[in-house]
């Protein structure tokens, strides 16, 4: 009984391509509306996905594969597990569900005991356990969904790539931005040729929302029952439990998080990074307010300067935070708000400006007469079903998401390295980056701080 079970097993994961994505099965799928009822997925229509991480957004990322199978739950946090009822009780089968899927504190022991029912796994925790994870269910063959920003360091994003395309499994970073209607009208207007050639942007956002530039608590209070603190530190180095250091407030934590570029780089970068096809920045220099060693700053401001890309013209990219903003354009109107509330991004062309919200929301030419003026390319992009939907799909067909890791180390790699350079800000240099070998190359002691050690039993 258990051979026929794991000739089962295998035929499926075969079909859903968790070893290859080149992989071509024989297996018949039968229609939903035959195995699957009305309105529902049939079952040999789903993957079986585990999801590391239900508080916070993982939530959210939960509900988002929600119509697939999900097998496992993991948290280091027992509450974050019991609270999940109330937040998808909306959902058809969710207490039904609840009840019968299998629940776990630690990953390396959920992937241990259940690695054969297992095709995909969701990765929504802080920063800094993002590549420990993701690299031990990639090296099972399972596809993963990590929530941004891809890693905590530049070595582990290189590391997700470098294990992705080794293992050939469908890959997602969770910036859902990248998945939006006014991703791709940037794309397509800029392609266009709308405000001509871009050598310019600028990036901000309101973020830090969290405290940041403070130094680390001192007091040492009890560990709440519900939480494995050991776990929840994995391959950081130990220190003692405090709830200033955790749930949220991680990230502005150095060892944790990192820091507002961190955050919504992810998804302010990204739409100048793949509108423009940028790639690895030649350099990078910043400055910012009062950092510790155990936090990032308040403020900060991030210049890197990429190359000539073909016909393309070389870029300098600006990114600000803490409430820096880059200064207002004259053909900006007089009260319009320049980008939203929460941030947002300008691309400067030698025929005019383009503007948008932080997650490409609301894309307008400006001034608003040229918008009206403008006409409109046919759309050229496909459009995504969907972050989650997009991943899902691509690992069912055994190809490639439009954020895969291909893509999003390098753009992770590039967000990160503002942050190195924001601690090496009092050297008064400009760092230069060589992105083929991902090395400073004229500062030696900066590539100190391309990865943080792990301490013993963990390795990346």
């Amino acid at each position: 009984m258990n051979d026929e079970k794991n000739k089962q097993n295998m035929s499926r994961r075969n079909f859903l391509g968790t070893t290859a994505l080149t992989a071509a099965a024989t297996v018949t799928i039968l229609p939903s509306h035959v195995l699957g009822g009305k309105g529902r997925k049939a079952p040999s229509d789903r993957l079986n996905i585990a999801c590391v991480g239900a508080g916070g957004k993982g939530k959210s990322d939960i509900r988002g594969v929600f119509d697939e199978n999900i097998v496992a739950l993991c948290d280091v946090d027992d509450t974050k597990i019991a609270e999940l009822p109330g937040h998808l009780e909306d959902l058809p089968g969710s207490g039904d569900w609840f009840t019968r899927v299998k629940k776990f504190k630690d990953f390396r022991v959920m992937l241990d005991k259940m690695h054969k029912d297992i095709d995909a796994v969701t990765v929504t925790t802080p920063d800094h356990t993002h590549a420990v994870i993701a690299l031990t269910a990639m090296n099972m063959g399972k596809h993963v969904y990590v929530q941004k920003p891809l890693t905590h360091t530049i070595r582990e994003a290189r590391a997700l790539a470098d294990t992705a395309r080794k293992m050939k499994v469908t890959t997602q970073m969770g910036n859902q931005g990248h998945a939006s209607e006014g991703a791709r009208l940037i794309n397509e207007w800029i392609w266009d040729g709308a405000i001509g050639e871009v050598s310019e942007v600028h990036c901000w956002t309101n973020r830090p929302i969290w405290p940041q530039g403070i130094d680390a608590p001192a007091e040492i209070p009890s560990v709440p029952p519900s939480l494995d603190w050991n776990l929840w530190l994995g391959p950081m180095k130990w220190r003692p439990y405090h709830p200033a250091l955790c749930h949220f407030v991680w990230r502005g934590w150095r060892d944790f998080g990192t820091g507002a570029l961190g955050d919504m780089g992810a998804h302010i970068i990204n739409h100048p990074y793949w509108a423009l096809d940028l790639k690895y920045p030649e350099t990078v220099q910043a400055s910012s307010t009062r950092f510790t060693d155990a936090s990032w700053p308040v403020a900060s401001k991030v210049i890197y300067q990429f190359p000539a890309r073909g016909n393309k013209p070389p870029v300098k990219l600006t990114w600000y935070d803490g409430g820096l903003m880059p200064e207002r354009p004259e053909l900006l109107e007089q009260s319009r708000r320049l980008g939203e509330s929460d941030g947002g991004m300008l691309f400067v062309g030698t025929k005019g400006y383009l503007m948008s919200g932080c997650y490409a929301s609301n894309p307008r030419l400006i001034p608003e007469t040229a918008m009206q003026a403008y006409k409109r390319p046919e759309k050229t992009i496909p459009r995504s079903p969907g972050i989650y939907e997009e991943w899902i799909e691509a690992a069912k067909k055994g190809e490639h998401s439009t954020t895969d890791f291909s893509y999003s180390g390098p753009l992770t790699e590039t967000m990160l390295l503002g942050n190195v350079a924001i601690l090496l800000q009092d050297q008064n240099m400009i760092y230069h980056w060589d992105g083929e070998k991902g090395e400073i190359t004229n500062h030696d002691a900066a590539n100190g701080l391309l990865h943080i050690p792990y301490r013993e039993g963990w390795t990346l």
